[in-house]
């Protein structure tokens, strides 16, 4: 297995290579577990038959995006004992996964001198059903963008720092969540990730339609 890490000149190259290949948040679309994106849906975009939605001019995505820097840096302030190391515009790429690839938040070492990812997210919750997708436990779309990096770096561990905001009887309340993962606790959740996304890049490069995954209900 070679990793190659990458960092482009610019967002728009950046853009421009992550469209030939699987990113993290296209993971959990690949197995039904994208609440806001279907597997069909996604093989139009990377067919080119659908343009993707651009989002990026929404307020909750501009928020997050200029979150990410100062939560990196609450990060390095309350967890002195990991380095962490950023380049903006990064992509991860794996010569046993070529149709995968990885753009990380940080990158993490421990005091180990283990390689860990640092993911961060910022959601704004509205109804009780987001609040309990976050009791004790990881949102599937973002578990599978974990394991999706886990996967393509190689890395031994991740920690997802999550920002919830919540109004509630007019005010406005703010949690912090740290869920770390170990690699060797989810090497089977790993393994199956990466045989879905296969199948579905098989998909996309024959140009054959694939079948609707269905949510649970």
């Amino acid at each position: 297995m070679s990793v190659k890490k990458i960092v482009l000149s610019s967002r728009e190259e950046w853009l421009k290579a992550r469209n030939n290949h699987i990113g993290g948040s296209d993971a959990s679309a690949c197995v039904g577990l994208n609440p806001y994106k279907s597997n069909v849906e996604l093989w139009e975009e990377k067919t080119g038959l659908r343009q993707p939605e651009d989002i990026s001019g929404k307020d909750y995505v501009i928020y997050g995006t200029r979150a990410e820097e100062h939560l990196r840096a609450l990060f390095i302030l309350d967890f002195p004992e990991y380095r962490v190391l950023y380049d903006e515009n990064n992509m991860f790429l794996n010569s046993d996964y070529p149709w995968m690839h990885a753009s990380l938040d940080g990158e993490l070492m421990d005091q180990e001198g283990r390689d860990g990812i640092l993911e961060t997210k910022t959601t704004e919750i509205l109804q009780s059903m987001q609040k309990e997708k976050w009791h004790d436990r990881i949102p599937d779309n973002y578990f599978c963008q974990v394991l999706h990096y886990l996967a393509v770096t190689g890395y031994e561990f991740a920690v997802l720092k999550a920002q919830l905001k919540s109004e509630w009887g007019g005010e406005l309340r703010i949690a912090t969540k740290h869920y770390f993962i170990e690699r060797k606790d989810v090497e089977e959740d790993i393994k199956y990730l990466i045989e879905a996304e296969k199948r579905f890049w098989n998909f996309v490069e024959s140009g054959r339609r694939p079948d609707l995954i269905l949510p649970a209900i």
